[in-house]
């Protein structure tokens, strides 16, 4: 297995900074996402990686091996694209055995790893099959398996379940998961869909501007945000500017346009951002209250019934909040009273 280092990469077009000096380790057999809104310098990046674009600063390390320098075929990085790029005139198993073939590899050991790249995307049946006799998700494996049949050092996933419904996306992501961990593969993905890398990281990479602002697992970037940005792209967090206006003990309090909020929270002073997630609010329907929990009145403007939540949009004061309830909320009344834990408020200072 390869790990992968980059170091102080740079990619500049012209006056546009596409990447601003950034350096990553991703771990050998590691599935490490790269997330962030279109535009950040994702797949920039990725193609940086495979060898398909140059660095106007940095360096690409695989292992210890120096492969800045190098061309494609040379790093052995292989990249699966949006549109899966399949050889319609082919069947699934030449379109698996093509990258051997070029390679040159012989023929038995070509056979060899084309059987077991089918075995591992659960393909042997259709190995018969033209691309256009195969679903979405097929297709998707078919790509997958082809990168993966030539023992790939990295594996780069650009978008790969964009194609796909709703549906299929959701089945697909485990599916990847499975794939590149029974394979033992270094994988870098690129998405912007929060919900893809949440689900099936093992680390995530979240970019902004060119730049990393935050590297961690998944449950540390959703639970400890390092910055506004990042609170409000994964999860789309509840952000209420406020005041700090004193604390006592472990508790923050401050003040914002939904009323007066208590954080757990090291002392701070001045301006700051509260994060509240949607799913941390909750209804209170028989007049008591969790202690020390922060309680505010609110007004519901609107519903939405999604099956097994519901959300809800709520002003509080001069702020509108939005709550998920889990099981679904109906017949919610529209003056009603809100409360969530001060454990449960992200303090934001960037």
């Amino acid at each position: 297995m390869t790990s992968v280092r980059l170091h102080q990469l740079t990619r500049t077009f012209g006056s546009t900074v596409a990447l601003d000096n950034i350096s990553l380790q991703i771990n050998a057999g590691e599935l490490f996402f790269l997330l962030g809104p279109s535009g950040c310098g994702k797949s920039t990046l990725l193609r940086i990686i495979a060898g398909l674009l140059s660095p106007s600063a940095g360096r690409v390390f695989f292992n210890q091996r120096d492969v800045s320098d190098q061309p494609t075929q040379q790093r052995n990085a292989v990249m699966c694209f949006q549109s899966y790029a399949l050889w319609p005139h082919m069947t699934v198993r030449q379109n698996i055995r093509f990258g051997l073939e070029v390679r040159k590899l012989p023929t038995q050991q070509q056979h060899e790893q084309v059987e077991q790249a089918l075995a591992l995307v659960r393909l042997t049946e259709l190995a018969d099959r033209k691309p256009t006799q195969l679903s979405g998700g097929q297709q998707q494996r078919v790509a997958l398996a082809r990168a993966l049949a030539v023992r790939p050092a990295c594996l780069l996933l650009d978008e790969p379940l964009s194609n796909l419904d709703a549906r299929l996306r959701h089945e697909m992501r485990g599916e990847i998961r499975r794939i590149c961990k029974q394979a033992g593969a270094t994988a870098l993905y690129v998405t912007h869909d929060q919900t893809e890398a949440l689900s099936i990281a093992d680390r995530v990479a979240l970019m902004k501007d060119g730049q990393v602002v935050q590297v961690g697992t998944p449950a540390e970037l959703y639970n400890h945000p390092a910055s506004v940005f990042a609170a409000d792209f994964i999860g789309h967090t509840n952000l209420l500017p406020g005041t700090v206006t004193g604390h006592e003990q472990t508790l923050l309090r401050v003040e914002t346009a939904a009323g007066p909020i208590t954080a757990a929270s090291q002392p701070l002073q001045g301006p700051v951002t509260l994060g509240i997630r949607p799913e941390q609010i909750r209804i209170v329907n028989d007049g008591t209250s969790a202690s020390k929990a922060n309680r505010l009145q609110g007004r519901l403007l609107e519903s939405s019934f999604l099956g097994q939540t519901s959300e809800h949009l709520i002003e509080v004061g001069t702020q509108r909040l939005r709550m998920v309830s889990a099981p679904a909320l109906v017949d919610t009344p529209t003056q009603i009273t809100i409360e969530f834990d001060p454990a449960d408020v992200l303090v934001l200072t960037q």
